[in-house]
């Protein structure tokens, strides 16, 4: 049984590189691969066989897992990914290659025996060096993986960064859950977005624009559970063998995330533990953040549930202003009474917020998901809201 090899990865070209070596050793047998980031430490554990990588999870629900992922399993992502994106391309890799989007855009690239191109992030992610990196990928089919956040930011850039971004034949969009406006706004530009849903478990995307890969099987189980299986699934999880069992059982994955069918689409509508016990009704706050996003004047949203002695939990909301980066309470403003107003008729009474903060910028954790215990803290420390109309009240709204 093979031991981990470790690779460090700091964000720079030369450390990819030495990565995508490892990950191309692994894929053809040889030893499975960690990637950490400087400073990381290292975990135990024995993969298993025909294991390629083990890759950590982002801990949105406790300490960080790490999902062992098969050379198998890889490959079939890889090759699904071509398919349904109408044939292989060269890739450029803008994402940190720890993560499973970024070691899977580094798998594609092998794969299709074309080497990728690594933008530097070292200094974070600039616009300016992603049209550079994109000039140095050349060809004439091309792809990328992106964040939502790095959309937002080249699209905001315009120029020579936008100019880069349209010549992709397919960007594709996960890691957090896209807002329709900039969904909207992309494609108005010309970007040939292609949102993705999926995880760690699951090879990273396996649901593309609301459609399965090949191969892919998506069950929703009673009360909205998705349920995932097909050939990109993990084998589990590193040296918990009881945590494997409770997750991976009959070919199948249980996601934390809650979702429906629309129109033949799966539609994600956030995660299971995320969802707000109001005065006895669910809300779930991806729901409320898609209405919020909406509204002319609100560029981004975090929707989390603040503890009331009286109602359990309220919906509490933070919201980025177009052009008004400050912090400040919003209750009482015409702005919130209309924000409120657009929930109540898209939501129904018990998703309305009681607690509309305007802050800077949304926390973040990993590659881009909102940190919605960051965002509760950072709500609850401006203290208590100012008292509002009892029509927004969760129950009378």
């Amino acid at each position: 049984m093979s031991e981990l090899r470790v690779v460090t990865v700091d964000g720079s070209p030369g450390a990819v590189d030495h990565l995508a070596r490892a990950l191309r050793a692994a894929l053809d047998g040889g030893p499975p691969v960690l990637p950490v980031v400087p400073g990381e430490a290292v975990v135990a554990g024995e993969p298993g066989e025909g294991a390629a990588v083990a890759i950590a999870t982002s801990g949105s629900t406790g300490a960080a897992k790490h999902v062992v992922l098969s050379a198998a399993a890889l490959r079939a992502s890889a090759h699904a990914t071509a398919e349904r994106l109408g044939g292989t391309a060269r890739w450029l890799l803008a994402l940190p290659a720890q993560h499973v989007a970024g070691v899977q855009v580094l798998v594609r690239a092998l794969l299709a025996g074309a080497p990728p191109v690594v933008q530097d992030l070292r200094a974070g992610f600039r616009p300016d060096d992603f049209a550079a990196a994109t000039r140095e990928l050349g060809a004439e089919r091309r792809c990328t993986s992106l964040v939502p956040t790095q959309l937002a930011r080249l699209l905001d850039a315009g120029g020579t960064a936008l100019d880069a971004l349209r010549g992709y034949a397919a960007v594709l969009v996960g890691g957090a859950a896209l807002a329709p406006r900039l969904h909207e706004r992309a494609l108005a530009e010309g970007v040939a977005v292609v949102t993705t849903y999926g995880m760690s478990e699951t090879a990273g995307g396996c649901v593309y624009d609301g459609v399965p890969l090949d191969g892919v099987r998506v069950e929703l189980e009673d009360g909205g559970r998705i349920r995932l299986g097909g050939p990109t699934l993990a084998d589990g999880y590193l040296g918990d063998p009881g945590l494997t069992e409770a997750a991976f059982a009959g070919g199948w994955f249980r996601t934390s995330d809650l979702g429906r069918w629309r129109d033949g689409r799966l539609e994600v509508l956030g995660r299971a533990d995320d969802v707000i016990v109001t005065g006895g009704e669910n809300v779930a706050p991806a729901a409320v953040e898609r209405v919020l996003v909406a509204q002319d004047g609100v560029a981004a949203a975090c929707v989390v549930g603040v503890p009331d002695a009286e109602w359990g939990s309220v919906v509490a909301a933070a919201v980025v202003l177009d052009g008004r980066p400050d912090n400040r309470a919003l209750d009482g403003t015409a702005l919130a009474e209309r924000l409120r107003a657009a929930v109540r008729a898209e939501l129904g009474r018990a998703g309305v917020p009681r607690i509309l903060r305007a802050v800077p910028r949304i926390p973040l954790r990993g590659i881009g998901k909102p940190d919605r215990m960051a965002t509760a803290a950072l709500i609850t420390a401006e203290g208590p809201a100012a008292p509002i109309a009892p029509s927004s009240h969760p129950r009378n709204g």
